[in-house]
């Protein structure tokens, strides 16, 4: 029984030996964890993160406009209009918003991104734009 027993020991030892040699343990390589964020590296604030690119409530709207003429204002309508975008004009005052207004439709603001405002910036020296709560807008269409 002993014979036997140590048969197998001697048996396991050289398999162990065996084994080892045929797969060499590689080690295994890790991407950084910087690859898997992306751009979600940092923090940022949501005014931050631009007009296109925050996901907006439906009780929410864009608007562009400000201290501009009427003549102005009519100019900046038949510009967006030739980009596609449809606007409304609006009537009313806006609360925290001097100045003549345009409220975008929801379907054209993912037309008015970052890049488009910032070419009409150009040239309309006093364009602003701002995401307001859209209770309470008249319209005057």
């Amino acid at each position: 029984m002993r014979w036997l027993f140590l048969l197998l020991l001697v048996l396991n030892a050289f398999y162990y030996v065996w084994h080892q040699q045929g797969a060499p343990l590689r080690v295994k390589e890790v991407a950084p964890l910087s690859l898997y964020k992306g751009s979600q590296q940092e923090i940022r604030l949501v005014r931050e993160a631009g007009v296109a690119a925050s996901p907006r409530r439906r009780d929410e709207c864009l608007i562009v406009g400000g201290a501009m003429g009427q003549e102005q204002i009519d100019a900046l309508r038949q510009r967006l209009t030739s980009l596609d975008i449809a606007t409304l004009p609006v009537v009313a005052q806006l609360p925290g918003a001097e100045g003549r207004w345009l409220k975008v439709e929801p379907d054209s603001e993912r037309l008015l991104d970052a890049a488009a405002l910032a070419a009409l910036s150009n040239d309309f020296k006093d364009l602003k734009h701002k995401i307001i709560f859209c209770q309470g807008i008249a319209t005057g269409e």
